[in-house]
């Protein structure tokens, strides 16, 4: 079987697809310097745009991993997450607070997806 990678420098892909799964490296916010809310949406419409370069979309997460750099943003980040996720398509998921590679980094999300 083929492994296809996208978006690839020498030590990660963006994107990996194999066996009919897409799977997603962690994506943050392009502008970090935002808000809690700001960086989950431009989270979040950077995995909407790699699931499309990949031939898929939110409908098909299988599973999503999010960290939270503080557990008091839960509550923010669910119901943005909840307005972008496609009504009866929720994943299998996990949400854990972490320390943050750069402190200013608020949001991480993960996902595998269905083609």
């Amino acid at each position: 079987m083929s492994i296809i990678r996208k978006s690839t420098t020498q030590k990660v892909s963006k994107v990996v697809v194999h066996n009919g799964i897409v799977y997603l490296s962690g994506q943050v916010a392009v502008d970090v310097s935002e808000d809690v809310v700001g960086q989950t949406k431009s989270t979040l419409e950077r995995v909407e745009n790699f699931l499309a370069e990949a031939g898929t979309d939110k409908s098909k997460i299988l599973s999503a991993l999010i960290h939270l750099k503080d557990k008091k943003d839960a509550a923010t980040f669910n119901e943005i997450w909840n307005a972008w996720l496609p009504e009866g398509c929720a994943p299998a998921r996990t949400c854990v607070q972490a320390e943050m590679l750069r402190d200013v980094v608020l949001v991480e999300v993960t996902v595998v997806a269905a083609l």
